[in-house]
């Protein structure tokens, strides 16, 4: 997780969001549409046997058209597939 935070720190300048999603607790005025993402990618990493069209649902109805959904959901699995393919090889990462 520290490697994924070191990257996000890179593009993020808000120490309370990422010590939010580090704990899975967004802060109050994130912004719901970016929340909806957040939750989906969760879901979708953790259990994605449980996921439904209400979804998917979710995250059109914050907004994301049909291209943004297929996008989250490619770059949820992407890193999914990344990170397993990493831990399955014993790869260390570098210290930065």
């Amino acid at each position: 997780m520290q490697h994924h935070r070191r990257g996000l720190r890179r593009l993020v300048d808000d120490e309370a969001l990422l010590n939010g999603l580090e704990a899975e607790h967004l802060p109050e005025d994130f912004p719901p549409r970016l929340g909806a993402m957040v939750d989906y990618a969760l879901k979708l990493t953790r259990e994605p046997s449980s996921m439904e069209r209400s979804d998917v649902e979710t995250l059109e109805a914050a907004g994301f058209d049909h291209g943004a959904v297929l996008a989250i959901a490619e770059v949820t699995a992407y890193y999914a597939y990344v990170n397993r393919i990493a831990d399955g090889l014993g790869v260390e990462l570098e210290s930065d």
